[in-house]
């Protein structure tokens, strides 16, 4: 009964802000914020065609690239750091200052840097997916249990071993909530990425058609990026119950208890 009712909570709201926005714009007249029936009628005709190829395939396999490279970057850095108390009193001044620092007031020097290419836009994503995953991986080594790193250390579990089956099984809940808020802001900042220089991507188009006063379709990109945001959002949470079923396991068992 309870999944029943969370299914129903997940589809009704969001049903439900639809219908109240269909009737509540029906007879708008205003120029910047027309009928979402027309914005809907609009949406197959504006992304169902070339523009899924050259627009949204670029974009996700830019969100991808860097969210992935990202993820690649903060686990490695985040076991070594979590590891070495020494290491992790030293990086952690300068950690804190480039954290505090906004991935969108990067783009200029990255586009110095690195062009107006998709390296500059993977760079943008690169930098601001790369912190929650590295500082929840830091948190997760850190909070690694004595008694297991004990009982590592009376086997002699060393190397390899050590990492994968200690470390990175001990951290990876905190891995996985910091790569589920990478994810987000990844989308923002894939979105950020192509408003610069660009030549495609979604946030480009969606520039475009601000630009030409095409208002029905720049609706249709923001739609567009919400329905992406929702489809890899329930992506992550299938893998997400897949990495982790030991850990879902257990804590199931102790809500029975």
């Amino acid at each position: 009964m309870t999944v029943l009712r969370r299914i129903g909570l997940a589809i009704g709201l969001p049903v439900v802000l639809v219908v109240v926005w269909w009737f509540a714009s029906a007879s708008s007249t205003d120029f910047y914020f027309p009928p979402l029936e027309k914005i809907v009628t609009t949406f197959p005709d504006t992304w169902f065609g070339p523009r899924m190829v050259d627009d949204v395939l670029p974009s996700l396999l830019r969100l991808f690239a860097g969210y992935l490279a990202a993820l690649v970057l903060g686990i490695g850095l985040g076991m070594l750091i979590g590891a070495n108390a020494r290491l992790r009193a030293t990086v952690e001044p300068l950690l804190e200052f480039l954290r505090a620092i906004p991935p969108p007031v990067l783009v200029p020097i990255l586009m110095l840097m690195a062009g107006i290419g998709d390296t500059m836009k993977i760079l943008v994503i690169i930098s601001g997916c790369v912190w929650p995953v590295l500082l929840n991986t830091v948190e997760g080594v850190r909070a690694v249990d004595e008694v297991l790193a004990d009982t590592c250390r009376s086997y002699r579990i060393r190397g390899g071993l050590r990492v994968w089956h200690l470390m990175v099984r001990s951290a990876s809940p905190q891995i996985v909530a910091g790569a589920r808020q990478a994810l987000s802001i990844g989308i923002i900042l894939m979105v950020i990425s192509e408003m610069f220089a660009a030549s495609s991507g979604i946030g480009f188009t969606v520039i475009q058609f601000k630009d030409g006063f095409r208002i029905p379709q720049m609706w249709t990109g923001v739609i567009l990026l919400g329905l992406l945001g929702v489809l890899l959002a329930v992506l992550f949470r299938l893998a997400e119950r897949r990495v982790l079923v030991w850990y879902h396991g257990i804590r199931a068992v102790q809500k029975e208890r």
